[in-house]
């Protein structure tokens, strides 16, 4: 056994929501002590960097309960059962900025608390955007908010933009152009 392995010894779920489940795992440790593992399980998720022909990245602002303020945010959500992160991109800039895309570019995927939660996401770069929109989530009120590209990185600095997934991807696109 390497030193990274936990093998599960028992599982325990104690919650099952429609967003996330909870599960208490022990594990044994590679010293052949066990722990305990609290795991927030979560489906598969992806985010985009629409950028437009004029340089501007159409960001979104929302209320997000958990930080108990609104936040400036590149788009996301869930990838629905049969989708491909790709549809569900497009799905979500429909929804949520009201475009597609004529072009996605794949930036990375990366786990979002990997210390308490199996959230994976995938990030993308979308640019030839054409207007479109879906229906957008009855839960969500949205706010379109387009940036110029190039005040993104004082946005982060000064805190404007303070949620990982964006800082994230927008310093990427910024290192990419």
């Amino acid at each position: 056994m390497s030193n990274e392995e936990e093998p599960t010894v028992k599982s325990r779920r104690i919650y099952r929501g429609r967003v996330v489940n909870l599960r208490v795992d022990t594990v044994r440790l590679a010293i052949g002590r066990t722990a305990t593992r609290e795991i927030v399980e979560h489906g598969e998720t992806v985010c985009v960097v629409p950028l437009d022909g004029r340089g501007n990245v159409l960001l979104v602002e929302q209320y997000r309960k958990p930080a108990g303020t609104r936040l400036l945010e590149v788009p996301a959500g869930g990838i629905d059962e049969g989708e491909t992160p790709e549809e569900a991109t497009l799905r979500e800039l429909q929804e949520e900025v009201g475009v597609t895309a004529g072009k996605l570019e794949k930036l990375t995927a990366f786990w979002l608390a990997p210390g308490f939660c199996t959230e994976r996401m995938h990030a993308y770069l979308a640019t030839e955007l054409e207007p479109s929109s879906l229906k957008a989530d009855d839960d969500e009120a949205i706010r379109v908010v387009p940036t110029p590209l190039d005040s993104v990185l004082g946005l982060i600095k000064d805190n404007a933009i303070r949620d990982v997934k964006s800082i994230a991807t927008l310093l990427l696109v910024l290192r990419l152009r």
